[in-house]
């Protein structure tokens, strides 16, 4: 794995937005682990996570010149990235939108920078059914934007539909819009990395059986 991926898994367990254990999920799957964005919640794990977001997105050599954070998760998410590139010495224009279209003040669905000519790069920190995303990439668009790719924290690599395709929730995504979809790390990671340690090691037969019930095939 690549430094990024491990300092993310890292990162992730010790801010106890990675669990293992049994979960029931919104689809009613009964996963192994569990990975909430939200327990990132500290101006300090929040930081070392950005980092983790820009060395992704340098990585795959993405050309953009403006980031989007979908509401909710995706707004702190874009907020510290921004952070994280201002830092570098790349000063980027920030965008998100609301839930509900505000009727007063300035209104609208979009707060922040203005889209239009901008290549838009999509923070968020998973990509489930894909919901979000596309909502997303129709205000985008709707604002004059052109979406130059969406980067997440973790794939969970694992089909929406397995009796249906095999395909994961963000290849379908990114199958369906001409768009490269980067994670900072997935499921293949997570399995290298409990396999790799003794500590986590009696994870990894757990996350085979889960991988070979729900998981994509190449």
């Amino acid at each position: 794995m690549t430094d990024h991926r491990t300092r993310f898994l890292q990162l992730a367990l010790k801010a106890d937005a990675l669990r293992f254990g049994e979960f029931t999920l919104k689809s009613g799957r009964v996963s192994p682990y569990f990975f909430n964005a939200g327990r990132f919640d500290s101006g300090a794990a929040l930081a070392e996570l950005a980092q983790c977001y820009a060395d992704a997105v340098q990585s795959h050599g993405l050309d953009f010149d403006l980031l989007f954070g979908p509401a909710y998760k995706g707004i702190p998410l874009a907020t510290a990235l921004g952070c994280e590139y201002a830092r570098r010495g790349r000063d980027l224009p920030l965008a998100f939108n609301r839930k509900e279209a505000k009727s007063h003040g300035e209104g609208g669905m979009l707060i922040g920078a203005p889209l239009a000519g901008r290549r838009v790069l999509i923070v968020d920190d998973v990509i489930t059914a894909g919901t979000a995303i596309r909502e997303a990439l129709g205000l985008i668009a709707d604002a004059g934007g052109t979406v130059a790719g969406i980067v997440i924290a973790l794939d969970r690599q694992e089909a929406v539909d397995p009796a249906q395709s095999r395909r994961s929730a963000a290849e379908t995504v990114a199958i369906e819009h001409g768009l490269p979809v980067v994670a900072i790390a997935g499921l293949d990671d997570l399995l290298a990395f409990t396999g790799a340690s003794a500590e986590f090691a009696a994870q990894r037969e757990r996350l085979l059986a889960y991988r070979a019930a729900y998981g994509r095939q190449a």
